[in-house]
């Protein structure tokens, strides 16, 4: 087992050198320019030299692929064009929103859409498969604004008043007082990296109300949570369930569990002990790679939902051209998805142990 994870972490050394190559080449490829996109009206000739200068434009691409290696190895990703501060600040305030957002988005797809999926799978073309099945295509054809925008009208609009009306944007009640990990647990003196992660995980609401038993700035979150996470996850949730279904199905005509059957062994054995963990594979494939979708779908939830986040911050950043920003946040997010990968890939062995032999 360690020799298959030691060399799938190997593998993925290949992987990440070609993603920092193609960030910082994309990058470089965005139409306009960086000093006109940045300054408008106020970009004269001399000040665009000097522009170029302090973020080292002027150089030739190689030197700045060079360069940006450099501050990648310091652990430096730049300092934003538009915002004027370091990409990290910003992705301290703007990324804890946007994981917080697609983790609990698939969670909710992952356990709603497995459970469906064994259902419809047990009970084959029933009453409940078809219903189940619909509702699956039904998920997947509405586009997230779609059904973020009738989510919005049904729970903030149509219940006002009742006990099912839920906020219809932001992530927290306007004027509500909570504290942060360092003020609750007095650890405001700290500094460096520590700090910086500390307000990292203070800015994933949900976990930092946890962890300082703030129940209710934790209740109100997790209302705000709710819609956005439907709206985002509803499209996974389909596609879950009806690949649960399908390997599920395939699983169950296969020879060893006629022969588990024929043995005496009850179907909720054969299911749990037998069928189950082997039609696992494919779902674990396609929730690692639904994690990617939601990174890119929160771009349009968070829109809707006027959550300020990574989406809106790469909208904002590639629009007034800082590339910066954009190759910075782009990078951190395939990092974070070539790590989910890597994850799906050793589970697939402990599903599976044939995997490690091979």
């Amino acid at each position: 087992m360690t020799q298959y994870i030691v060399r799938r972490v190997l593998l993925s050394i290949p992987a990440l050198l070609g993603i920092v190559f193609f960030v910082f080449a994309i990058a470089r490829l965005l139409p306009g320019d960086p000093c006109l996109s940045a300054l408008g009206e106020r970009a004269t000739d001399e000040i665009c030299n000097a522009f170029n200068e302090r973020y080292g434009l002027n150089e030739p691409i190689h030197v700045q692929f060079v360069l940006y290696l450099g501050q990648l190895l310091r652990g430096d990703l730049g300092e934003s064009i538009r915002y004027g501060r370091p990409v990290t600040e910003i992705l301290i305030e703007r990324l804890p929103t946007t994981i917080e957002l697609a983790v609990y988005s698939l969670l909710f797809a992952s356990v709603v859409g497995v459970t469906l999926g064994l259902i419809s799978a047990l009970r084959r073309n029933s009453r409940t498969d078809v219903t189940t099945m619909f509702g699956a295509i039904l998920g997947v054809s509405i586009p997230i604004f779609v059904l973020a925008l009738i989510l919005q009208f049904v729970f903030a609009v149509l219940l006002k008043g009742t006990v099912l009306q839920l906020p219809p944007s932001g992530r927290l009640s306007p004027g509500l007082q909570f504290q942060t990990i360092p003020q609750a647990w007095g650890l405001e003196w700290v500094g460096g990296l520590p700090r910086a992660i500390l307000d990292f995980l203070s800015n994933i609401y949900t976990l930092n109300f946890t962890v300082t038993l703030q129940f209710g700035p934790l209740f109100d979150a997790i209302q705000h949570l709710i819609l956005p996470v439907i709206a985002l996850g509803t499209i996974s949730l389909a596609i879950i369930a009806r690949i649960t279904r399908s390997s599920l199905l395939e699983v169950l005509g296969l020879d060893y569990i006629r022969t588990a059957r024929a043995k005496g062994v009850s179907d909720r054995n054969v299911l749990r002990k037998h069928a189950f963990r082997n039609a696992m594979l494919p779902v674990v494939t396609i929730i690692g790679l639904q994690l990617g979708l939601l990174l890119a779908g929160a771009v349009l939830t968070e829109t809707v939902f006027n959550l300020t986040g990574v989406g809106r911050t790469m909208y904002d950043s590639i629009v007034g051209r800082d590339y910066i920003v954009v190759q910075g946040f782009t990078l951190v997010i395939a990092l974070i998805y070539l790590t989910v990968n890597l994850v799906v890939d050793i589970s697939y062995a402990y599903l599976d142990p044939r995997i490690r032999l091979k």
